[in-house]
């Protein structure tokens, strides 16, 4: 395997001297990350959508006493 080589062909040299099943298990791992980054970016995209909102309720003058804690 060369030193020198781009990471992603130094993965893929890898993953080729790989027996299948455990090629299946890279594949699965990755579609798992793959999962796991769509979903962060679904929650992150729902926080945003919802600061306007949650400030409402949260900025008032009533509550303010807790701003401090």
């Amino acid at each position: 395997m060369a030193t020198n080589s781009a990471p992603s062909e130094v993965l893929l040299d890898k993953i080729r001297s790989l027996p299948p099943e455990k090629v299946a298990e890279v594949e699965d791992f990755v579609d798992f990350l793959c999962r796991r980054a769509a979903d962060q970016a679904l929650v992150d995209a729902a926080s945003r959508l919802s600061e306007e909102a949650a400030r409402e309720v949260w900025d008032n003058d009533e509550d303010a006493i807790y701003d401090a804690l």
